[in-house]
């Protein structure tokens, strides 16, 4: 399945896997405010936006399984406007969520016939941090090196032959049914993958003739149309944008990202935080997960709310005494210095913490890290992740990225639940 590397690797701390699966399953397949094709299709629109193929396959799957339309794998345009509207808090979350305002929230809720419900627009959002933090720690562990992306030693899942994807952290190995469950989990979401895959191919032959041909024709009406053809392209991925070669050929080749996200330069950009003018800070004393959030997200879909609060203070309650012990300090300052520098990044500020602490904390190679598989992903390489720490063991580096995930998927919630709160009032 799919998602197999991505639960591998998350598997050195079972305890945070299994509550990951719990929440990914409540998201995509339990009942919600969102049909089951729209989540899948959210998730890819929010995993293109930093060029997430390994997540888009994935979803472009289970959107197939799940009754999708296959021409909505065209692009954008072929969408139902209500679900296009979505695109841009989509890429002001994935890149620079302080810029979510409850204007953003009112004409979502506000568009005649293509309005959102509150319910559908938080269930929208929650899976929108969702897979874009999923698209750092899949980047941040070398996951994506499954679409071709030229192997990352190290980095590379085990193989469930040769190690039981959870016997690094139990030491002994992991019991037949917590194997057997979370197996299961993993490859509930890729049943039926060979029929999907031959679906994929058939829509992709019937579609390439008929829409050269259509290309053809505009390209003959109006020049200027070209632009906007090139925003929408078909679905033979163009030169540049093409995956590498798949083995079986049949659903990376046709994955073209570009189709699903608009304005692709729009990225991160440092946040102003000395000018407050320009950019209010966001101070968790005014809004908070625990005082604000939590209640708001878990009043407007049901039990999502305990789900989150599970995962964030499961990842809170890792062990990580020889991370910090190698840091010299105690291991809860040593992950809040880590949780904190990531929330500094998006402009969410702690009054109550000593910002000095991080430059003693985190050393320059593991900022660098961090910073990029928080804000860009799509450009973390094999060597960074092997310069930093060299001694320490592949499991501790899973788990700064794990706080990573965590840590950025919060920020998303919380600018989002403010403005949404916002514009309840």
């Amino acid at each position: 399945g799919r998602l197999e590397a991505v639960t591998q690797q998350m598997g050195y701390h079972p305890q945070y896997l299994d509550s990951f699966l719990k929440t990914q399953h409540y998201l995509m397949h339990m009942d919600g405010p969102l049909p089951f094709d729209c989540r899948h299709y959210i998730a890819i629109m929010a995993a293109a936006r930093h060029h997430c193929r390994y997540l888009v396959n994935l979803h472009v799957l289970q959107f197939l399984q799940a009754g999708g339309d296959p021409q909505w794998l065209r692009g954008l345009d072929y969408i139902p406007p209500k679900l296009r509207n979505l695109n841009e808090i989509n890429k002001i979350l994935a890149h620079r969520p302080w810029l979510i305002t409850k204007e953003h929230i009112e004409k979502l809720l506000k568009i005649s016939e293509w309005s959102w419900s509150l319910a559908e627009l938080v269930h929208a959002v929650v899976l929108l941090a969702h897979c874009h933090a999923l698209a750092s720690f899949v980047f941040g562990c070398g996951c994506e090196q499954d679409e071709g992306l030229g192997g990352r030693g190290s980095l590379k899942a085990l193989s469930p032959g040769n190690q039981c994807f959870c016997e690094a952290t139990t030491g002994n190995g992991c019991g037949q049914e917590l194997l057997r469950i979370n197996r299961k989990r993993s490859l509930d979401s890729c049943m039926e993958l060979d029929s999907l895959r031959e679906r994929m191919q058939r829509i992709h032959l019937e579609t390439e003739g008929r829409e050269e041909m259509r290309l053809l024709q505009q390209d003959r009406e109006d020049g200027k149309e070209q632009g906007r053809r090139a925003a929408v392209p078909h679905l033979d991925s163009p030169a540049g944008l093409s995956p590498p070669g798949d083995p079986d050929g049949a659903v990376t080749g046709t994955t073209n990202l570009a189709c699903y996200m608009q304005d692709p330069d729009f990225g991160y950009q440092d946040f102003a935080r000395r000018d407050e003018n320009q950019t209010q800070v966001f101070r968790v004393q005014d809004y908070s997960w625990e005082d604000h959030g939590f209640s708001l997200v878990n009043r407007l879909y049901s039990d999502i709310g305990h789900l989150l609060d599970e995962k964030f203070r499961m990842v809170d309650g890792l062990q990580s005494t020889a991370m910090a012990k190698r840091q010299g300090c105690e291991p809860s300052v040593f992950k809040r210095g880590i949780w904190n520098y990531i929330h500094c990044m998006f402009g969410i500020r702690y009054d109550d913490y000593d910002y000095a602490e991080v430059n003693q904390l985190l050393e320059r190679v593991l900022k660098v890290y961090i910073k990029t598989v928080t804000c860009y992903p799509e450009k973390t390489n094999a060597e960074m992740f092997d310069r930093f720490w060299k001694q320490f063991k592949h499991s501790e580096k899973v788990h700064v990225n794990l706080l990573i995930l965590e840590a950025r998927m919060q920020a998303e919630l919380l600018y989002a639940l403010q403005a949404i709160t916002q514009y309840m009032i």
